[in-house]
Parts: C-alpha cells; structure tokens; sequence
C-alpha cells in the first residue's frame, strides 16, 4: 500500500480497521472451539464466554465513565479521578471474583457443566479485566485509539493461540483450559498501559459539582449495562438451563454466528461516545453523527441477514462443521433479532452519552420482558428466538419514537 494513503487514514479508522481484525480473531476463536469440542463440551465453553461478555458488559462502566470524564476533566481533576475509579475497579473486581469462586458449585448445578473448577478460575481473573477497561477508558477518552487497538489485539492474539495450544497439549478439561486461557489474555490485555500518574491510595478529593456528576453517570451507564447483560446474554444462560447440552450447544453456535453484527456495531459505539461528548460540550449538533452510524449498522445488518436467509446451510457448514447444520433454519431469524438490538444499541449509547435516563429504563424493561418471554415460551429453540424478535422489535420502536420526538 502506498505510504501517502496510509498516512491518510486517520486514528479512528485505524481503530475500525484494528477492531475488525480483533472481532475476525474472536470470531475464529469460538469457531476453532465449537469444531474442536463438538455441541455437549461446546456448551460449558460457551457458558464461559457468556461469563466473560456479562463480565465486559459490567466493566464496560468503569471504561465509558473513564473515557467520557476524560474528556471532560482536565489536568488535576483528572488525576483524582483517575485514582479514584482505579480503587473503585479494583474493589469491584475483587468482590464479584471472590463471588464467583465461593458460588461455582452452585453454578455448576445451575448450568448442569461438568466442572466447578472452570467457575474457579475465572473467578481468580475477574480483577483484572476491571483494571484493564478502565486502562481502555483513558485511551478511548483521549483518543489514543492505536494504543486502544493495540491493547485489544494482545487480548485477542493471546487468548486464541494459547487456549488452542492448551487444548492440545493437555489432556485435562476442556473447560478449566478455557478459563485458564482467558485468564490469561487479561494480562497481556493490560498493555500497553496508559502513561497517567495514578495511585491506588487515597487522594485529593473531587469537588462536590464533579462528584454527583460522576455518580450519576456511575448509575446511569450501570443501570444500562444490566439491561445490555440481560438483552444479550440472558438467551444463552436459560437455554443452557432449560435444555439438553446437545441443544444448547446448537444453540451457543447459532447465538455466535447471529450476533457478528452486534460485535461489528460495538466499534462504532467505541468512536462514537467521545465524538458526542466532544460535540456537545462545543454547543454542536449531535445528531448528524448518530443518523451515520446508525446508517452504517443498518446497512451492515441488512446484509447479514440476507445472507443467512439465502445461504443458512452454506454458512454453518462453513462456520461450525456438518455437527450444527440443524440449526442452520434458524440463523436468519437469530440475525433479525440481534440487528435490532445492535442499531438501538447505537440509539442507547448516544442518549448515555448525553445523560439522558428514559432510553435507558426503556431498554431495561424490554430486557427484562425478553426473560420473561423466554421462561414462559420456550418449548422449542425456535419459540427463544421469536420471543427475541418481539422483544427487541419493540425496544428499537420506541428508541426511534423518543429520538423523534427529542429532535421536535
């Protein structure tokens, strides 16, 4: 490539480029799994990886707090903050991990895996990834995006060549190799580091003004995360309850394939929060910047499904083998649903960006009516999916009508 061009490419879209090949990298990672496992060892597997997707959806509000006031405070406000929500971080990680290991028997009864001990190790990584997203959040909030690329690449690179290496060479459970191999990926996720001065020790306090500010939007970004965990992972965990490993397997592999277009949507939403934040703090519209995106994904999402509708059999085959094609009928609809969910997504965060609460408990009470809807519908994997369609139909609907009726 000529070196003129590359020099035209600006960091976010490097930053796009970088996420594209983290997700490709992720993608290939639960595909080598789900080949090389088959749909009952596939299943405990997936029950980790949904664990480390709740468990990224819960940091992600230490990450969005970190870059949103990053962009907002300045020189020593900025460096008590940022103590600040590295203790707090680090506390909330130490909490939920030592959760997770006092319950993993429980959560092996809970979703019928082989081992406890794969809840064990991963309750003993759960620390880090709080420290490595609000490392993230510094990057992202000062733009520092080819060091935010770089540090999702060594998780990524990581987490696939050695959790592939493990699986071959030791000849223990295949779960507790998984966690061990997302344990770590964290480390290496941590770097590079950003280079803020910070001390975990308690320091200057913030002023009154800076510290409700912060709480709120604490509370804000944590209330939508629940309904982001619900949204999207709470299909995998009850069918994991409700179902015979084999189906859940089926079905692990059907979410994974569907969903491509709600991780391509997530770098948008990466560039898109700080961008808002930029704008609105200069008094410029923001609008224009979301109708983009949100024509991006709504492009992307569209092609994603036409290509499940046409080739459902093509694309299993070719993503999971010949073990999975049954499940191959229901692709298209799994996309419908995970595209709705990924553009009023886009709706959501703008709105975060913006403090703004009511899309928020909006996507809440539609999270918790898609659970709901699921355990008392779900005589077949297909009655899970449709439930899905309804409840996310609805949330995207009413995103639109409150952002219409803001723009009056």
């Amino acid at each position: 490539m000529n070196i003129s061009i590359l020099k035209k490419i600006s960091s976010e879209q490097w930053f796009m480029l970088s996420a594209l090949f983290v997700n490709a990298g992720n993608y290939a990672y639960n595909l080598i799994l789900g080949r090389l496992l088959g749909p009952e060892q596939f299943a405990d597997a997936a029950i980790l990886i949904t664990f480390l997707l709740v468990l990224s959806f819960i940091a992600m509000t230490f990450q969005l707090a970190t870059a949103k006031f990053s962009v907002l405070f300045e020189n020593q406000n900025f460096i008590n903050f940022l103590s600040k929500v590295y203790r707090y971080a680090l506390w909330t990680g130490i909490v939920l991990g030592i959760g997770i290991v006092v319950a993993a028997k429980f959560l092996q009864d809970i979703f019928h895996t082989q081992s406890h001990y794969m809840f064990v190790f991963f309750g003993i990584g759960v620390p880090l990834y709080f420290i490595m997203s609000v490392n993230r959040g510094v990057l992202q909030g000062k733009e520092r995006f080819g060091k935010l690329a770089i540090t999702y690449q060594t998780e990524m690179l990581s987490r696939l060549f050695l959790t592939i290496s493990l699986l071959f060479l030791l000849k223990i459970e295949t779960a507790i190799l998984v966690a061990i191999g997302i344990i770590t990926s964290l480390i290496f996720g941590l770097f590079p580091f950003a280079e803020e001065r910070i001390s975990l020790k308690k320091g200057m306090a913030l002023s009154m003004e800076h510290s409700s500010r912060i709480k709120k939007f604490f509370l804000l970004t944590a209330f939508y995360e629940l309904s982001q965990i619900i949204i999207n992972n709470s299909d995998i965990l009850l069918v994991k309850h409700y179902f015979e490993a084999y189906d859940a397997g089926l079905y692990a592999s059907l979410a994974l394939i569907g969903r491509v277009v709600y991780f391509v949507a997530w770098m948008f939403v990466m560039i898109l929060l700080p961008k808002v934040v930029q704008l609105h703090k200069a008094g410029k519209p923001t609008a224009p910047i979301l109708s983009k995106y949100v024509l991006y994904i709504g492009v992307l999402s569209f092609g994603i499904i036409l290509s499940c509708y046409f080739f459902p059999t093509f694309v299993v085959e070719l993503l999971f083998g010949s073990a999975y094609v049954s499940i191959a009928p229901l692709l298209w609809k799994y996309a419908v649903a995970t595209s709705l969910f990924a553009i009023s997504n886009i709706f959501a965060y703008y709105f975060l960006s913006l403090d703004t609460y009511i899309p928020v408990i909006l996507s809440a009470l539609l999270g918790i009516t898609q659970v709901l809807l699921i355990i008392f519908f779900h005589n077949s994997l297909l009655e899970v999916v449709l439930m899905q369609i309804y409840a996310m139909a609805v949330l995207l609907g009413v995103q639109l009508i409150y952002w219409h009726r803001q723009r009056l």
